[in-house]
This record gives C-alpha cells, structure tokens and sequence, in this order.
C-alpha cells in the first residue's frame, strides 16, 4: 500500500542529516547526503551532496562538497566542487576552493579564494575522501 513500484526501494535515498539547533557535535562527519547543520560541529564535514549551514550553525574545521550554502559560521578550509553561496550574515574565516562563488553584501570572508579549472578535479577528491 505504502511502496508504489515506481518509486526507489533505497531507505537513504534523498535523505538529509540534520545536526539540530543546540545540538554539539565534536568529531568529522561524513555522508552521502545533504547535511543541515543549525547547531555546531568541531569538525571536518564532507558530503558527496550538499552542505546547509543555518544562521545559527557553527562549524570548525574544513568542509568538503558538490556544493555549500552557508548563512552561518565557518573557521576552516571550504571545498566546493560546483557552487558556495555566502548568504545574509554568513562569516567565513579560511580559504575557499570553489568553482562557483556567490557572496551577498551582507556576507563576510576572510581568507583567499581559489577559483577555476583545477577546482573541478576536487569531485575525484571528495568522491574518495568518502569512499576510504
């Protein structure tokens, strides 16, 4: 009743890790999913995926993904394999390798950026990186 045969049998597929509001995390993480994090992590965060980070989230350590859309904070290296977006009150302390880079005026950055074709090679690297 509940399984139609045209949908994936997969229980993870389109699955997102939520890290909620006041919720600490110390340790790395890493997924095959989206990742939402409203709480903090001390911490690598990788993702095959995407990676939100709330206006409350807090992250320290480098983050690793397809792609990132921070309106929190970051103390850490940031790899993005395809688009960042740096939204409203967003604070990013650390360099960023990004194909794609999007930054709001109310955004803050500090750190270098890396852009360009070298970046696209970061898809193997984060595919492994998961994978070991």
């Amino acid at each position: 009743m509940f399984n139609s045969k045209n949908q994936p049998q997969n229980p993870t597929f389109g699955s997102t890790t939520i890290i909620g509001a006041g919720t600490i995390i110390t340790g790395d993480i890493e997924s095959n999913n989206d990742i939402r994090i409203d709480g903090a992590v001390s911490g690598n965060v990788i993702s095959k995926a995407k990676i939100l980070i709330g206006k409350e989230g807090i992250v320290n350590g480098d983050i690793q993904c397809q792609q990132a859309d921070i309106s929190g904070r970051v103390a850490g290296k940031i790899q993005v394999s395809e688009l960042l977006q740096l939204r409203d009150k967003a604070n990013v302390n650390g360099d960023i390798y990004a194909s794609q880079l999007q930054i709001e005026p109310t955004a803050t950055f500090n750190g270098q950026c890396h852009m360009g074709a070298n970046i696209v090679d970061m898809k193997a690297e984060i595919s492994n990186a998961i994978n070991q």
